[in-house]
């Protein structure tokens, strides 16, 4: 499947191209394949740590309720009943 790109032009050191071009080729990958994965894997990163800060804020506004023995006993059992 084709994906419509569009061409962006970012300046670089001529160390950080040869660091590019040096892991490209032992990837087996063009430089520009390199830096598109590097940014997916950048934003998805930085999507995941605002998700992170969501359900730490959530928890902090909203605690848990207070320990459940019983609870933690029967997630326990669980656990052990697993086939792992």
């Amino acid at each position: 499947m084709l994906v419509a790109r569009r061409q962006t032009i970012v300046q670089l050191s001529d160390e950080l191209v040869a660091l590019l071009d040096e892991r490209a080729a032992r990837r087996g990958v063009s430089r520009s394949q390199l830096i598109r994965t590097a940014i997916e894997a950048y934003i998805a990163s930085d999507e995941d740590a605002a998700i992170d800060a969501a359900i730490v804020e959530g928890y902090t506004r909203i605690p848990p309720p207070d320990h459940d023995p019983w609870a933690e006993a029967a997630a326990i059992e669980s656990i052990r009943a697993e086939p792992w």
